[in-house]
């Protein structure tokens, strides 16, 4: 095969492939947004604000830690609904429920129907394990948007690498003789028999 054709058939694929990763790249870029965008909005029509400085909420030994960055912010991010659905919501249930879950206090509450403080304990986890849930999507959500942004950048380093080096294959190609053979170590096709 001529060198000046197999460096045009190089370039050329090269140039598909770029533009490929640079369509790749929007949509990446426009996954982000949308995903950012979306949990922003949701979470912030909910209204939940992380406990404010100072405050005993914000004290607790087992909260502090997780949560005193964000202290009196309100929840906008995965960051902080993951912060707060983990370090928060669950550290309240474990304290009202006895560290039993939404599962455990039903079946206790169905063998006991009487109990109105064990069914007061199912309403609680119920609701807290609904919301911590709901919260832990949110951040799910967010977090593969962050993907997407990561990926955005990474595609588009590559499409543009490549339509830089396809851009140079191509001026290779005009300036290759059209005598030129494509030489493959230890191939001799004058040796070859058919």
């Amino acid at each position: 095969m001529r060198r000046k054709v197999f460096d045009t058939l190089i370039s050329t694929a090269g140039l598909v492939v770029a533009a490929v990763m640079l369509v790749a790249t929007g949509l990446l870029f426009w996954a982000n947004d949308f995903v950012d965008d979306n949990v922003r909005s949701q979470l912030t029509e909910q209204k939940i604000f992380m406990p404010k400085a100072g405050t005993e909420q914000l004290n607790d030994p087992s909260v502090k830690p997780y949560l005193e960055k964000y202290a009196g912010q309100q929840v906008t991010n995965g960051a902080q609904a993951q912060a707060f659905a983990d370090h928060y919501i669950k550290v309240h249930l474990g304290d009202s429920t006895g560290g039993k879950t939404y599962s455990e206090l039903s079946t206790l509450s169905r063998q006991n129907p009487t109990d109105e403080k064990l069914a007061g304990q199912v309403q609680t986890a119920f609701r807290g394990e609904t919301l911590r849930g709901l919260l832990l999507s949110a951040y799910a959500f967010w977090k593969m948007g962050q993907v997407a942004l990561i990926a955005a950048w990474v595609a588009l380093g590559t499409g543009v690498l490549l339509a830089a080096m396809s851009i140079l294959g191509l001026f290779h190609a005009r300036r290759t003789p059209s005598d030129v053979e494509v030489k493959v170590p230890g191939w001799h096709p004058e040796n070859a028999t058919t």
